[in-house]
């Protein structure tokens, strides 16, 4: 009887996370924290008692979504204590204050400890804002988990970006460039490894800036890759100008576990709006730099962010950005639509293209993406290939080969009792379904 009571006494806690790799990294340690911490987690629309949400504010857009996150729990739990935490707490904790049932606003700096504040998670009648100024100080992170890993890892390096580009609000959201203790990452990485992560996702707000008492960004891929049962090591989104030739050779030795994809931002093909962005290499080193990749990783999928819409662009240089993207060996990008960030340099300038124009040119540029992205994946099928196998969701068993392709196997194409979850195996990719291969067991 005793234990039914404390079991009916646990509270229920849900988490909802907007944005980057970094913020769902962020989620996955708040989780961690608040088992320790006593809750049960339940799926996001479920009822609960604390809801914790992972806010983004990099476009407009998002931050709307956020907001309309918040009204849905407040709606769907009236009772329920309402935390919103991350970047956009830390630039519009005004307007987040403006909404009714929000209790707590936690910033940055203090995001992995919002659980002190929540406290016995009664309801305020105001919100409790938690902004401070982010130090920038080297961090440390500990682990508390003890689940079992089945899916990639991600661990977070660095945080924080001193760029300065004209259009991004991320350095005040998420303050200047950091690095985390080389020997801290280290510990958390063998701590996942233990649980089963088979692949660690380094990530990070600019990631090839790393640097910790003399280690950069090849000493962490290195130090990791002597972790035994981690077999994939991969990069998140890294700047181009930060990435060393030593992580292109570690790439292109079959033997290193480090895997032949990067994501690398170009945010213009055109070399004007890329020099009003303030970005720090031009174009023509871009296309150096890609094309040299793509000569020197056998295999590599790389892919690229491209901002449509920034002040001033014309139809000549967004055509001229959409034909240079097709000419380069990118397999696809991921667009976003300019959006003006308040404090931005580039949201005080005159000549904002009008909105319809900005969707009309993020459609046409995200058309031809997929166009790109199948050509790529057409060169595989048929080929056999490794794949890391995820969870299994709607009667198939998700992956992603070496270059980050997305393979999906039916479960009933394993034998019974043989889970492929959180296992390399060799599948031949038979057609293209999507954004994905469809395979089968070789």
């Amino acid at each position: 009887m005793a234990e039914a009571e404390q079991q009916c006494a646990r509270k229920r806690a849900s988490l909802f996370t907007l944005g980057c790799r970094l913020n769902h990294y962020e989620t996955e340690a708040l989780r961690d924290r608040l088992v320790a911490g006593g809750y049960d987690i339940v799926a996001w629309g479920e009822p609960a008692d604390l809801a914790i949400i992972n806010t983004c504010t990099v476009t407009g857009l998002a931050e709307a979504k956020c907001r309309q996150i918040i009204r849905g729990f407040v709606k769907a739990n009236p009772r329920g204590f309402c935390a919103v935490v991350g970047c956009y707490s830390q630039t519009g904790a005004a307007a987040l204050s403006r909404i009714p049932g929000v209790d707590l606003i936690v910033g940055n700096q203090e995001k992995l400890n919002v659980l002190i504040y929540v406290g016995a998670g009664k309801k305020n009648a105001t919100p409790i804002v938690v902004r401070g100024r982010i130090s920038k100080a080297d961090f440390t992170i500990a682990p508390v988990g003890n689940t079992a890993f089945t899916e990639r890892a991600n661990l977070k390096i660095q945080d924080g970006c001193d760029f300065m580009c004209s259009f991004c609000i991320i350095p005040v959201a998420r303050g200047r460039a950091r690095s985390r203790d080389i020997g801290n990452l280290f510990d958390e990485a063998a701590t996942l490894a233990a649980r089963g992560a088979r692949e660690i996702v380094l990530t990070g707000v600019n990631i090839g800036t790393y640097s910790n008492c003399g280690n950069d960004i090849v000493a962490v891929v290195d130090k990791i890759a002597t972790i035994p049962g981690i077999d994939r090591i991969r990069i998140g989104s890294i700047e181009p100008d930060t990435v060393p030739d030593a992580i292109l050779e570690r790439m292109g030795d079959p033997a290193h576990p480090l895997m032949p994809f990067l994501h690398i931002p170009v945010q213009s093909c055109c070399a004007r709006i890329l020099r009003d962005m303030r970005r720090r290499y031009t174009l023509a080193e871009y296309k150096k730099f890609v094309e040299k990749i793509h000569h020197n990783v056998a295999g590599v999928c790389i892919g690229t962010d491209i901002m449509i819409g920034f002040p001033g662009e014309t139809d000549a240089e967004f055509d001229e950005t959409c034909k240079t993207f097709m000419e380069l060996p990118l397999a696809y990008c991921h667009v976003f639509t300019y959006s003006e960030r308040a404090g931005t340099p580039a949201a005080r300038r005159p000549d904002a293209v009008p909105i319809p124009v900005r969707q009309r040119r993020s459609a046409a540029l995200r058309e031809l993406s997929a166009r790109k992205r199948r050509a790529f994946m057409e060169k595989y099928v048929g080929s056999v290939v490794e794949v890391l196998f995820e969870n299994p969701a709607n009667g198939e068993f998700p992956g992603y080969t070496q270059n980050y392709m997305r393979v999906l196997v039916p479960a009933a194409a394993f034998q019974q009792g043989d889970s492929p979850a959180n296992k390399i195996r060799m599948v031949k990719l038979c057609g293209i379904d999507g954004d994905a291969f469809r395979g089968i067991p070789a």
